[in-house]
């Protein structure tokens, strides 16, 4: 699409006069889906516009956008672009003390809320945000009482009563929208320190999602599911702005509980998800094959097999001996097909990840099954995009090549650059931020270690702040590493130590469904997660897969000396309402090694337990603490000759 199609209401206004019959937006409600069509969508955004005029909404202010996915809280993400305002979302599961900072620093003075209990944070955070006046919600349900706050139904009401006595308003409005206005506000994932605002135009997401579009073959015949938090920038590319641009369907599931069941019910087309996802559909399946009877676990081992020698290079194109391609379709017949169905993947063309590192394993076990997943390299600071990975060319270690109109290089530091269109335009209120973050040539630095390969594809090793060196002058890569301990089922997070140091050590945490499933099936009692983790057998076990990761390390001579040598499974979970994890569930590393930093003295000087008491905060939003003692343990290591006859 060109011409004057260059913000995201006349796309939607456009979809609604080629396509008005053509599905939009689906919700599943009660068990039953229902649909909206794109006449129905811009019938329905204009109202809601209108309604938001009504109540005083002009152009450049912020509209705060809070709640799981639902289509009238993306559907007011393009009412206040409408009036060219900026929708500003923001993480649902943030107590109401993260409230007050990005609504304070984003100084919101409307917001569009899910329900009662997101109604109740911001009512809470209220006293602390002088610039707050009027609060819309979604579901009414609990919120009959509640005064001072106007329900999403009356404000359509107050829309369309506006539009009839101000007939040429809307159309007005839209007109004046321009390709280089703020379109979104999105708050970075702070992981070293207060979030930032990061302001991005119409034309910035529109030329990332042009390019995607074009890269894949999308048409308005995709579908998609959105189930991903709408304050992530992710989600604002798949969900609301190639949505937008390309007029496919998206699809809002009834509860984080029901993704999927709903992942199955409507076969997405088009699927994306960051590495925690697929590392927990990955557990779900691993357990239940443990739960299996004797013959299905032969037979899942037996051709899981083949998969992972021949699957990937079936689905790339390339050459694969007669014997395994029989074998591959006997298995896709009784394993393959069968566990794509299960997961929701039966229809899906292509698939992507992104958020952080991949493990090369659990990309490859994907794959190997028929699954067209491919990452994709960006930040919220360029609509996340910035490489893609083509078809037939996917590399399991690297993130692509650069995505059409986006140019990448290595600074001299090692740093990836990028350049191009799809660039913030800047941090709200930080010009200081924006200054040091865009250079004078208008690369953005990403802060990313990576180089390019031989065949162009950019790899990134880690975060550059990240990256170090043990103390024999090895690089150390902990993000590498934690990527391969996480492949395994049984382990949710792990945190690596060893820069500066002569060995490397580990924090982990275990996966409680898994490891919960595991001892059940052993009759192994447990109380909870700090009793399961202190347990000698799931030492036992956490050891082995540990050692694992140790031998596969030691085959390589620039990975061989990061091998862990002490760990400890850490007696609570991280969690980001202790700010141990960020809300796209990223390892705050400063934030864990400062708090537990008596637990890294013990893992490097030689002590066997060590005790604990940590501070938590429960979900009604009590504190309590977590106290435990907690035991080192050795893990073997290996060199190379020993590593090959272990692996």
């Amino acid at each position: 699409m060109a011409g004057t199609l260059d913000t995201f209401p006349r796309l939607m206004l456009e979809h609604a006069r080629v396509r008005p019959d053509h599905p939009a937006t689906r919700e599943k409600d009660l068990g039953i889906w229902q649909s909206w069509t794109w006449r129905e969508v811009a019938d329905e955004v204009r109202a809601l516009a209108c309604g938001l005029a009504s109540q005083g909404f002009r152009r450049g202010m912020h509209l705060a956008i809070i709640g799981d996915n639902r289509p009238r809280l993306y559907w007011s993400m393009l009412a206040a672009q409408c009036l060219g305002g900026v929708p500003v979302p923001m993480y649902q599961d943030a107590p109401a003390v993260e409230f007050v900072y990005v609504l304070n620093d984003a100084e919101i003075v409307f917001a569009m809320v899910e329900d009662q209990e997101q109604v109740d944070k911001v009512l809470e955070a209220r006293p602390q945000v002088p610039t707050l006046q009027r609060i819309f919600y979604d579901d009414p349900r609990g919120l009959r009482h509640y005064d001072g706050i106007v329900s999403y139904e009356r404000l359509v009401e107050l829309g369309r009563a506006f539009d009839r006595e101000h007939p040429g308003f809307f159309d007005g409005e839209v007109a004046q929208g321009r390709s280089d206005d703020v379109s979104v506000m999105l708050y970075t994932s702070g992981t070293t320190g207060k979030p930032k605002g990061v302001r991005a135009t119409h034309a910035a997401f529109l030329a990332a999602s042009r390019g995607g579009t074009e890269f894949d073959r999308l048409d308005p015949s995709d579908s998609v599911l959105s189930y991903l938090p709408m304050a992530w920038v992710g989600d604002h590319l798949f969900s609301f702005a190639q949505w937008v641009y390309v007029g496919f369907t998206i699809n809002c599931p009834e509860s984080g509980d029901t993704v999927m069941t709903d992942l199955r019910e409507i076969g997405p087309t088009y699927y994306f998800a960051p590495p925690r996802v697929f590392e927990n559909l990955l557990t779900q399946v691993m357990i239940r094959m443990e739960d299996a009877g004797r013959l299905k676990r032969w037979i899942f081992h037996r051709f899981m097999a083949v998969a992972r020698r021949c699957g990937a290079e079936l689905l790339d194109g390339r050459p694969v001996g007669a014997g395994d391609r029989m074998l591959y379709a006997i298995g896709d017949l009784l394993v393959y097909g069968p566990l794509r169905n299960v997961l929701g993947m039966s229809r899906i063309r292509v698939a992507y990840t992104a958020g952080a590192a991949i493990g090369p394993d659990l990309f490859r076990f994907y794959r190997s099954i028929g699954v067209n997943l491919k990452q994709l390299y960006g930040s919220t600071e360029t609509c996340a995009y910035c490489c893609l990975q083509p078809d037939r060319a996917v590399k399991l270690d690297t993130v692509g090549l650069p995505a059409p109109g986006v140019e990448v290089r290595i600074g001299d530091n090692g740093e990836v650059l990028v350049r191009g269109a799809m660039l913030l335009k800047e941090y709200y209120r930080r010009p200081d931020a924006t200054a040091e973050a865009i250079d004078a040539d208008g690369y953005f630095h990403t802060g990313d270690a990576g180089y390019f390969d031989a065949d162009g594809h950019l790899k990134i090793i880690d975060r550059a702040k990240d990256v170090g060196a043990l103390a024999g002058g090895a690089m150390f890569a902990p993000n590498y590493l934690e990527n391969k301990l996480k492949f395994f089922p049984h382990i949710r997070e792990a945190v690596a130590f060893g820069h500066g140091r002569d060995r490397v050590c580990a924090f982990i945490n275990i996966d409680i469904g898994s490891v919960g499933n595991w001892a059940e099936r052993r009759g192994l009692p447990y109380s909870g997660y700090t009793d399961l983790a202190a347990k000698p057998e799931v030492y036992a076990l956490i050891r082995e897969c540990v050692e694992q990761v140790n031998a596969e390390l030691a085959q390589d001579p620039a990975l061989a000396a990061s091998q862990v040598h002490r760990f400890l499974i850490l007696h609570k979970e991280l969690d980001p309402d202790d700010d141990e994890l960020t809300r796209t569930r990223k390892v705050r590393r400063g934030f864990v090694a400062e708090k537990y930093a008596v637990l890294i003295d013990a893992l490097y000087g030689g002590k066997t337990v060590q005790h604990i008491e940590t501070q938590v905060k429960f979900e009604d939003g009590r504190s309590g603490m977590v106290a435990a003692d907690l035991v080192v343990a050795d893990a073997r290591t290996f060199g190379p000759d020993v590593a090959k006859r272990a692996a």
